[in-house]
């Protein structure tokens, strides 16, 4: 399943997450959106937040989860020890796109 997961993540997640990025710039400058509208810069800092830390954190620690299981198995002690450090960083991330999503909906006015 993990492997299944680092596929789709690889060849699906992650190429729409660069897609999303330039169809939001691209309406951006269509409409024409300033990118430093608060609301918009700050979902820009969060992506940027969020970009790096999957690239950095998430996908280096995914990768010794897979490693570890494979080695361990599931009942490891250090294959547990990782798999909470994954899913503490999945949350991480997963709040922020939800902030992201927040600031692209409501549109809020932040300060200005």
């Amino acid at each position: 399943v993990l492997h299944t997961i680092k596929v789709i993540d690889d060849r699906i997640a992650n190429p729409l997450y660069a897609l999303l990025l330039l169809t939001g710039l691209t309406m951006a400058f269509i409409l024409p959106l300033p990118l430093t509208t608060p609301w918009i810069m700050s979902a820009l800092v969060l992506y940027a937040i969020a970009t790096l830390l999957g690239m950095v954190v998430f996908v280096p620690i995914f990768r010794r989860r897979i490693q570890l299981l494979e080695t361990e198995g599931i009942e490891g002690a250090r294959y547990q020890a990782v798999s909470k450090q994954s899913t503490l960083f999945g949350l991480i991330v997963g709040v922020d796109v939800i902030a992201i999503i927040f600031l692209m909906v409501v549109q809020p006015r932040l300060w200005g």
